[in-house]
């Protein structure tokens, strides 16, 4: 075997792809590919891409090939990165999905071509050498196109692989749901639904024990009932004993309706009636803001 052909091995993929432009960064020639592929050495793939003659072309050949023809800034993404990542339920197949920047008009067979805006280094990962959306964001954008049994499923899968943290999860939610991303809605109320599955306390409950233990304020008693609010009981997430002082984590959802704005209404009322200070934090206030709600919290338990 030549230096040459060593060196092809080397720089060929695990499936066996290589491709043109990365056979000329390493000094082979144009001329050398060609004499390799004219005695069955290496196969061509598309017009900027080979196989290796010893290995079987794949699915993941197609798949490198694809993104190779398409060119930099080429991830893919929903249903063909839940593919690689593992999830449940998902094999690599046409037609492949991927996601290039906005701006870009591409179309090629067998490929769904999508755009964003924004594709930061958390949301980016590596496979094998193909670049593909990170776990986590790969199941946020699964939720524009899933019922809600299979992206349980998904979740489950990135959770459970350790493709991404529930912490991790929530932080890239709330900094994609800006960009208008469809499906997180859904999302969240899945993993409302797993909350509820588990028992005790939800992952946002779980968060306002964890920073504020971390600052070093006292731990509240959880899950009290204190009042009555028109003849309905009112249970708040947290008091700190000896004190006054009620806080409150408004959930995941970001909009409210009529209905429970004015039972949130009503049950602030009541406490402030029975003399409780109560506050209130929302989903984005831990995820984003999580030192002023330290501090809003210290300064009432002064």
């Amino acid at each position: 075997m030549s230096r040459i052909d060593r060196r092809l091995i080397e720089l060929a993929s695990p499936s066996g792809y290589l491709t043109r432009q990365r056979a000329y960064d390493a000094g082979i020639s144009a001329r050398q590919l060609r004499r390799r592929a004219q005695v069955g050495w290496i196969d061509q793939v598309g017009a900027n891409g080979f196989v290796l003659a010893s290995e079987r072309r794949t699915k993941t050949v197609d798949l490198e090939a694809s993104i190779a023809e398409i060119g930099s800034e080429c991830w893919a993404s929903g249903a063909t990165a839940a593919a690689l990542h593992g999830f449940d339920g998902y094999e690599l197949r046409r037609p492949f999905h991927v996601t290039v920047m906005r701006g870009r008009n591409i179309e090629r067979a067998g490929v769904r071509v999508h755009t964003t805006k924004e594709m930061l280094r958390i949301d980016r990962s590596v496979m094998n050498g193909i670049a593909l959306t990170s776990p986590a964001r790969t199941v946020i954008e699964l939720a524009r196109s899933l019922d809600a049994r299979r992206l349980t499923a998904a979740l489950d899968s990135g959770l459970r692989d350790g493709g991404f943290n529930e912490d991790l999860l929530h932080r890239r939610i709330v900094a994609l749901r800006s960009k208008g991303r469809y499906g997180i809605p859904l999302l969240l109320d899945v993993i409302a639904g797993l909350d509820a599955t588990r028992g005790g306390e939800s992952w946002l409950e779980r968060e306002y024990l964890r920073i504020t233990a971390a600052a070093g304020l006292p731990r509240p008693a959880t899950q009290l009932v204190l009042t009555k609010a028109l003849d309905k009981l009112v249970r708040v997430d947290f008091r700190y004993p000896g004190t006054n002082v009620v806080v409150e984590v408004l959930g995941y959802r970001f909009h409210r309706d009529p209905s429970q704005l004015r039972r949130d209404t009503e049950r602030v009322s009541a406490l402030v009636v029975e003399g409780y200070r109560p506050l209130q934090f929302t989903y984005e206030h831990l995820v984003e803001s999580p030192q002023w709600v330290v501090e809003t919290v210290r300064r009432l338990l002064a």
